[in-house]
């Protein structure tokens, strides 16, 4: 059976627009920073991920966003310098309202632990 389609929505950051989607409701926020080769659509179809992403909206809001270049989020002209992939986060943040959130990645890569800093530091939760 397929799943419900989801409200995939935009956020700008810089030149480019960053997809993400929100579930659940609970007290905190969530980031989930996709893997390197993400879509939110098409993932979402895979009952496992559902399923862990659902079971995260339990006690959470979770957003969840493609990095631009990957899925539904826009491409950028150049690879995106660290910076850059700082500022979609804080852009998905942003566009739900989020003040502060735990931060949990898909993949690790060079850097994550430096984003995981600039989040914390900006937006004040754990990462």
């Amino acid at each position: 059976m397929e799943p419900e389609p989801l409200d995939i929505r935009y956020a700008k950051s810089g030149d480019v627009h960053i997809a993400y989607h929100v579930l659940g409701q609970g007290p905190n926020d969530l980031v989930v920073v996709m893997g390197a080769a993400s879509n939110l659509a098409y993932s979402w179809r895979a009952q496992a991920i559902r399923s862990f992403h659902e079971r995260l909206a339990s006690f959470s809001r979770v957003i969840r966003f493609d990095r631009r270049g990957t899925g539904l989020s826009d491409r950028p002209r150049e690879v995106p310098t660290l910076e850059a992939r700082m500022d979609d986060v804080r852009a998905a943040m942003a566009a739900v309202g989020s003040e502060g959130a735990a931060l949990i990645g898909g993949q690790a890569e060079v850097g994550e632990d430096r984003v995981a800093e600039e989040v914390r530091a900006a937006a004040g939760g754990l990462a």
